[in-house]
């Protein structure tokens, strides 16, 4: 942790949270997040709760949807906003408690030192108490993906990653769904970056996923075969 403070003090990351209806989580997380020193925007992806007025709040940056546009078309919001700042990098958590916080400390490390230009979280390592459709699906999808790509990426569902503001500023993103977690993929792999990976801890009990497998999956192989 003493590293990555000293790294902070001389690198400028922003954390972008897309989020919806999570006014149970989006609290803490800010809180915690905002404790750690960095800056965050949240996009609140049209949501019916009091998410918006919790992130700001404690203060985060707050974007609002007046509509769900889904979590590619909020997120490409959040880009349009960061990247004309003095960004090293973005890291993307989601709203609803299963991204730590206290994970965000390897990806800065793994930035610092490596330089990847896209640094996506490893569930796969530790997978204990992931529905088991899940792992499956998210197995077959970083298959896919690893051989698109040519490079390993161990698991390329992961929402957890770090994007340096060089590739950012590249990528040509313009999925509106779940599909922007392999564009962004694509997009590194095209203009020639490294995409690395840091072992990250998730918490699945008691906790709604809005990722639905079968359906995910169906859109996935329809991006997928549209690149082909």
């Amino acid at each position: 942790m003493a590293y990555v403070q000293r790294v902070l003090e001389r690198m400028n990351i922003c954390v972008l949270i897309p989020s919806f209806n999570e006014e149970k989580t989006i609290g803490w997380l800010v809180r915690t997040v905002r404790g750690l020193g960095y800056d965050m925007i949240v996009i609140d992806d049209g949501s019916k709760d009091n998410t918006a007025k919790i992130a700001r709040d404690h203060g985060a940056e707050v974007l609002v949807n007046e509509h769900n546009l889904g979590k590619g078309a909020s997120l490409r919001r959040a880009f349009d906003l960061a990247v004309p700042r003095d960004y090293d990098a973005v890291i993307i958590m989601d709203a609803d408690g299963q991204h730590l916080p206290s994970d965000i400390a390897p990806f800065v490390e793994c930035f610092s030192k490596k330089s990847p230009g896209l640094i996506v979280g490893n569930r796969m390592f530790n997978a204990k108490g992931m529905p088991f459709v899940r792992f499956c699906t998210n197995w077959v999808m970083s298959f896919v993906m690893s051989k698109m790509c040519g490079q390993r990426v161990p698991d390329s569902q992961c929402g957890f990653r770090l994007i340096s503001m060089g590739l950012l500023r590249k990528m040509n993103l313009n999925t509106e769904k779940f599909e922007i977690e392999s564009e962004m993929l694509l997009e590194a792999s095209r203009h020639g970056f490294k995409i690395g990976s840091v072992p990250i801890t998730t918490v699945y009990e008691g906790q709604f996923s809005a990722i639905h497998p079968w359906h995910d999956t169906v859109r996935f192989f329809n991006f997928i075969f549209k690149k082909l």
